[in-house]
């Protein structure tokens, strides 16, 4: 791990503090807030951020809990006011923006993936601070012993620059092979799914978008044939482009989308990848 904090000063970071147990190699929810609210009890830092991961999801309230502290999720910005923090996060499902301020320390959230540019690395070098733990044993009785990738996911929707999505309008499993070869022609692209796709098991639970899915902020977001239910957007609200291709006019999602076209999506696509390819080999 000592290779990895080195990696975390080349982009801004002075000081790491290293947690050190034989059995943290494998992510054990009990065990890894034993381990940081020890952490936060010695360090007494004044913020706490996690990722939006399903790891961060599941950690960070526990963190909070233990602290006895509140924890804002799915945050978009972050800043300070008055010495406080203070977050933005989507609520109502993504239709609204709504800031809170912590009254309390730490300030404990989850920050959604890319809605933060990425530091340009330097050569700045950092502290470690290595810490040896005492975690009871009985801490350990819950952990995770494998990940599983879902069949076909070569790229996780969360960890995407640019997710090309299909919905209900897609009519069917087949259609979605139209989706992958769009994606595979995009760099860093994953294909995504609305629920009512992914009910129908037109394609697998991995790639679905939404409140009962994936939460995303790709720096582009493309929906075919996806109506824009609320439950969708507020897994992809965040997304810094949307493009939208669906045939009805009134369809929800194209009164989000920074660019959208009304029409059929099987007569768009086609089209659109050639130009793609053209434009990507020039």
């Amino acid at each position: 791990l000592e290779g990895q904090a080195e990696d975390l000063f080349t982009y801004g970071a002075k000081k790491v503090h290293l947690l050190e147990h034989p059995q943290l190699s494998s992510y054990s929810p009990s065990a890894y807030t034993a381990a940081l609210l020890q952490l936060l009890e010695e360090v007494k830092p004044a913020v706490v951020l996690f990722p939006a991961s399903s790891m961060g999801k599941d950690l960070a309230p526990r963190v909070a809990a233990g602290a006895g502290v509140g924890v804002a999720s799915d945050c978009i910005r972050t800043s300070v006011e008055e010495g406080q923090l203070e977050v933005v996060r989507p609520i109502y499902a993504g239709k609204a923006l709504a800031a809170f301020r912590f009254n309390s320390s730490p300030a404990v959230a989850t920050l959604r993936p890319n809605v933060f540019p990425a530091m340009e690395p330097s050569d700045q070098k950092g502290e470690i601070s290595k810490r040896e733990l005492s975690i009871p044993e009985d801490r350990f009785g819950d952990r995770v012993d494998e990940y599983l990738k879902g069949e076909g996911a070569e790229l996780d929707v969360t960890e995407a620059d640019i997710i090309v999505s299909g919905g209900r309008g897609m009519k069917g499993p087949e259609n979605f092979a139209l989706l992958k070869e769009l994606a595979a022609i995009l760099p860093h692209a994953a294909v995504g799914a609305s629920r009512a796709a992914v009910d129908s098991e037109w394609i697998g639970h991995q790639h679905q978008v939404g409140q009962t899915g994936k939460t995303v902020s790709p720096n582009l977001y493309m929906a075919f044939g996806i109506s824009g239910a609320i439950q969708h957007v507020a897994g992809m609200s965040s997304s810094k482009v949307i493009v939208a291709v669906n045939k009805d006019s009134e369809a929800p999602i194209l009164k989000m989308a920074d660019f959208g076209v009304v029409g059929d999506l099987f007569q768009v696509i086609p089209p659109l990848k050639e130009e793609l390819k053209r434009l990507l080999s020039e």
